[in-house]
């Protein structure tokens, strides 16, 4: 029985090798000179933007005041009493006073703990294989900038290629200064004010993406939860999943 499960195990890995190379096959096709990329779910398993809310409220690096109003607040929005962008956008001013080097230097910690084993292989060697082929890759993201940034050194995306929730920092300091909070509506809205033209093709995974998806000439729901997933069907959008992700991780979020 035990040689009977490896057998199945092996076969299903290879069948999923096979749809993974079939999908970045596709998406290469139609050769797209302009993707999109959301971040979580999208080019990796889970939300980071909330790991990394809880993963550092749990580590020191704010007041027990602030803990205890972000703490509540996070319910709140939870409970449907705060919107979205609303939320997104707190997220990062809350570093309000905080030097921007010790929050990016705790973002690539978190990121490098909880976060790099989950990137979905077929996802960061599609972005490689789009950017061989001269297709100008960016990735959109509500979470904060400072995560994204952490995760794009792993994902294979620049810098400047780089649409998620920012603050103005003023002489190494983060202040309360939104610059954008890129999620729903604001997504393309970003894309069209910072890249000013329209995608070839998009990728993304909830309701948070659809506007983006929409845009694109080639919509891709990736990893799709249930919202996105019927959308998706209603619209002719592809979906796609990518190979499920296992790690040994216990640190998770207690929001």
């Amino acid at each position: 029985m035990r040689l009977e499960y490896e057998t199945v195990r092996k076969q299903g890995r290879l069948l999923k090798s096979a749809e993974s190379a079939e999908f970045v096959a596709s998406v290469l096709k139609l050769q797209p000179k302009l993707a999109v990329f959301d971040c979580d779910g999208t080019l990796w398993a889970g939300d980071a933007g909330e790991a990394f809310f809880d993963w550092e409220l749990r580590r020191g690096l704010f007041s027990d005041d602030i803990v205890r109003w972000a703490r509540a607040r996070y319910a709140e929005y939870k409970g449907g009493g705060v919107d979205e962008e609303v939320m997104c956008g707190e997220m990062v001013t809350m570093h309000q006073g905080l030097a921007a080097d010790k929050v990016q230097c705790a973002a690539n910690r978190f990121f490098e703990e909880q976060i790099l084993a989950q990137i979905f292989p077929e996802m960061r060697s599609l972005v490689d294989q789009l950017q061989a082929s001269g297709c100008d890759v960016w990735a959109v993201s509500s979470t904060n900038e400072w995560v994204i940034r952490a995760g794009m050194k792993y994902c294979g995306i620049r810098e400047d290629r780089i649409l998620a929730s920012a603050v103005l920092v003023e002489q190494g300091q983060v202040t309360g200064k939104l610059i954008r909070v890129p999620t729903g509506p604001a997504k393309p809205v970003a894309i069209a004010e910072v890249i000013g033209r329209r995608p070839d093709a998009a990728f993304g995974n909830s309701r948070w993406d659809t506007e983006m998806l929409a845009m694109a000439d080639h919509p891709f729901a990736v990893n799709p939860n249930p919202d996105l997933k019927a959308s998706a069907q209603a619209r002719g959008w592809r979906t796609y999943h990518p190979s499920p992700i296992q790690t040994g991780k216990s640190d998770s979020p207690q929001l």
